[in-house]
């Protein structure tokens, strides 16, 4: 997957693909043309690596030019087209042949019907790579097809989202999948905030620290945070239910994420389903669960290590930090039955470089 601006594309056609069906367009219409010299005109901007592959194939007489409309703005077209370079001089007589980049509500291509019909050309005609058949009104005949695909919003090989990705050599889709809810789970030193910054950064997801959150609602005098400090103060447990509403509030304020990492919650069974019930109600679910796993000594190695520049006590006492092991296997175990009954537990090995954790952990959410 790669990310644009806040948006997430995932892998659609290959370049292959795509040579492919130039090839096929260049073919029939060489067919058509091979007697004549006609004239390609492209449209610009989306239009530019399609026709310098397409002139590639084609190996016949031909002239070409270009014309510039423009009617998208992020990911919807504005409804207005405006011409920002007008068709060429000196084509009385000739037979043009657009060539779009996709043709999908027709608005483009109705501006360009109009540009052309107040010429003297022999004929002109209207080829396009992509050709989104189900949304287009079909008030005019689309004469040459490279490929038929569905009404989803792409970017790459000319196409872009707000200017990016038009060098791509492939085309990539928007990901409109479900939103993508993670739990991380992980023993103290096992890198689990280094990686969920990662990956929010990778998927345009946000994380939840259960601990964050918490410290703000405290230092802030949220009514909330007033609220579950009032239990602390007490020496008592905060329920379940005010922790689920702080998770609420979070959520709610991203409304743009493309999903939540939620580190510290749930610890136990029942905060699991609550979990689960509250995202139900947003209409929404948690996808996976991932357990960054390693071995303790070689996590005990690396606190003590930490120890020596956090200046946390719990990270310079090699029994404290045993203790918090044992305390995470106690609170993880019922975890991993609850969440491994709805197949959604994995295991990633969480000892190596940086890098490497955060491929093995994009492999697990991609496959999602």
């Amino acid at each position: 997957m790669i990310k644009l601006h806040d948006k997430i594309f995932k892998p659609y056609l290959k370049e292959d693909e795509i040579l492919a069906a130039i090839d096929k367009m260049a073919k029939e219409i060489a067919e058509d043309y091979k007697d004549e010299t006609p004239l390609f005109v492209g449209v610009l901007n989306g239009a530019f690596m399609f026709v310098a592959d397409f002139l590639k194939a084609y190996q016949h007489p031909c002239e070409v030019s270009f014309v510039r409309l423009s009617s998208y703005q992020g990911l919807t077209s504005t409804g207005i087209v405006e011409t920002l370079l007008d068709v060429p001089e000196d084509i009385e007589g000739k037979s043009v042949i657009i060539l779009e980049d996709v043709v999908d509500t027709g608005r483009t291509l109705k501006q360009l019907v109009h540009l052309f019909s107040n010429t003297n050309v022999k004929e002109f005609k209207i080829g396009t790579l992509f050709y989104k058949s189900d949304v287009y009104n079909g008030e005019y005949s689309i004469d040459y097809v490279g490929l038929e695909i569905p009404d989803h919003f792409i970017v790459g090989y000319g196409l872009d989202y707000n200017e990016l990705g038009r060098n791509l050599r492939e085309v990539y889709e928007l990901n409109q999948t479900d939103m993508i809810n993670l739990v991380l789970f992980g023993k103290p030193g096992a890198g689990k905030g280094t990686q969920a910054g990662f990956l929010k950064e990778k998927y345009n997801l946000k994380h939840i620290s259960t601990g964050d959150v918490f410290r703000y609602n405290i230092k802030n005098g949220t009514g909330l945070g007033k609220l579950a400090k009032s239990y602390i103060d007490k020496g008592d447990l905060v329920p379940d239910e005010v922790t689920i509403d702080m998770l609420k509030a979070e959520v709610e304020k991203n409304p743009d994420a493309a999903g939540f990492i939620f580190d510290g919650f749930p610890r136990t069974a029942a905060q699991a389903e609550a979990l689960d019930n509250f995202l139900e109600s947003k209409d929404m679910k948690v996808n996976a669960t991932i357990a960054l796993e390693a071995e303790d000594d070689i996590l005990v190695s690396r606190l003590l290590e930490r120890g020596k520049s956090s200046g946390r006590s719990d990270d310079q006492d090699e029994s404290k930090i045993r203790n918090r092991f044992d305390e995470y296997n106690q609170k993880t175990a019922p975890l991993k039955a609850y969440y491994e009954k709805q197949g959604k537990f994995h295991s990633v090995n969480g000892i190596g470089e940086i890098e490497e954790i955060t491929e093995r952990l994009s492999k697990v959410i991609d496959a999602l």
